[in-house]
């Protein structure tokens, strides 16, 4: 990392998926919010603030995957043009043949970013009686049982595997 701020893991996602769909000959396309700052998209095929872009390598040109954003160059109604995304201005990747890929959501900013600001959601386990387990604090803390704090005990009854869900 080029910084102390930790990336996204939008590029990182985005970069496995596209390498996914094409090695399975798929068609990616990408769902673009053109309303963000430093999106260059051709705007005459803008609808309703979003571009649906053809990400296959028959399409595009020179196209790049870095942290911060994606480009290529492509031709738009017979004019060669580059065009470039910002990370934050992904909306989605996928597959045009069966739909099958991803739609990200906006990301929680991490707490040493914002630091005295409102609490960061985090995850806690549900055993499949609905019962939630906070994850362990680093004081190592543990349960009346001798297991960890956020871990499910087997002593506990725990017949099914835990899942998570975001707690606020």
């Amino acid at each position: 990392m080029s910084s102390s701020r930790p990336y996204s893991s939008r590029p990182y996602l985005a970069r496995a998926l596209y390498q996914w769909l094409v090695d399975n000959d798929l068609t990616p396309y990408i769902v673009v919010d053109a309303e963000q700052p430093g999106v260059e998209v051709p705007r005459q095929f803008v609808q309703n603030g979003q571009i649906v872009l053809n990400l296959s390598p028959g399409a595009v040109r020179d196209l790049f995957m870095e942290n911060e954003a994606l480009g290529f160059s492509a031709r738009f109604g017979g004019q060669p043009m580059r065009v470039m995304v910002p990370n934050s201005a992904l909306v989605a990747i996928y597959a045009r043949e069966n739909g099958v890929g991803m739609v990200f959501g906006h990301e929680p900013v991490l707490a040493s970013e914002e630091a005295g600001k409102e609490p960061v959601p985090g995850l806690a386990s549900v055993d499949t009686d609905g019962e939630s387990h906070d994850t362990p604090d680093d004081d190592g803390a543990s349960d009346d049982n001798g297991a960890p704090q956020g871990e499910p005990s087997s002593r506990k009854g725990n017949k099914g595997k835990p899942s998570l869900r975001v707690v606020k």
